[in-house]
């Protein structure tokens, strides 16, 4: 029995999420079937994350406990054959035998994409917010470093079932900056709450239109109430960037 760690990425535009869900098209739902089709096992994978129906991944990784006798290298070509052209493995390697995606991940990063421009850019559909109107992305950043630091982010969560307990969070990255008609969010944390970031981007928004200040930022995250902050951002325009192990 063998411990790996598969680092995957895919375009999350035709995925109902990561997770496997009756009656939706899941990446985990297709990954286990080319999975299968290789070793012929059907085996457990422990997933990095949780990612929504919409949302992309740069780097996703997955632990899986395998009998097969394939080398990790050959591995990865031989998912590579079976996968859809919308997912691909970067990287398979053996890890330690308590190896765990989920709980031995250390933090994550998150992109947040906006495509700035009067004009939509079609080859960008589904893949980030189109914002008509001029950002200016200096402003922005000062509001993302309120989000720097340990803090209950209660106002940057939806609740549901999934978020029970501890709501604080260290996020040790935030920042904005633009890349042509690009303008990018990067946040990075130890763990990330239901919905998080694309809260932190529709507060950042909100920031644009004068809805609120960059000052107000610290004041949201106390208020620890979800009505202080601003609306939830499309799915489409986030990015599971990086893992931290």
């Amino acid at each position: 029995m063998k411990n790996l760690l598969l680092t995957i990425a895919y375009d999350g535009s035709h995925y109902h999420g990561w997770q496997i869900q009756e009656n939706a098209v899941t990446v985990q739902a297709a990954f286990q079937s080319a999975l299968f089709q290789v070793t012929g096992l059907r085996e457990e994978l422990k997933a990095c994350s949780r990612t929504d129906t919409g949302v992309h991944a740069r780097e996703f990784c997955v632990s899986l406990k395998t009998e097969s006798a394939i080398p990790p290298q050959r591995l990865v070509a031989a998912l590579n054959h079976w996968l859809p052209e919308d997912i691909v493995v970067k990287s398979c390697r053996e890890a330690a035998e308590d190896f765990h995606a989920r709980y031995s991940c250390k933090g994550k990063e998150y992109c947040y994409e906006i495509w700035n421009s009067p004009i939509r850019n079609p080859f960008l559909r589904g893949r980030a917010l189109h914002y008509w109107y001029p950002i200016d992305e200096k402003l922005l950043d000062q509001g993302a470093k309120g989000f720097l630091g340990s803090h209950d982010f209660t106002s940057f969560c939806t609740l549901d079932r999934r978020e029970k307990g501890d709501l604080v969070r260290a996020v040790t990255q935030a920042k904005v900056e633009r890349r042509g008609e690009l303008v990018v969010f990067t946040v990075a944390a130890n763990g990330f709450l239901y919905n998080m970031v694309r809260i932190m981007a529709g507060t950042l928004l909100h920031i644009q239109q004068g809805k609120l200040a960059p000052q107000d930022i610290p004041k949201i995250i106390e208020a620890r109430d979800r009505r202080a902050a601003g609306p939830t951002a499309p799915a489409w325009g986030l990015y599971l960037n990086r893992v931290f192990y």
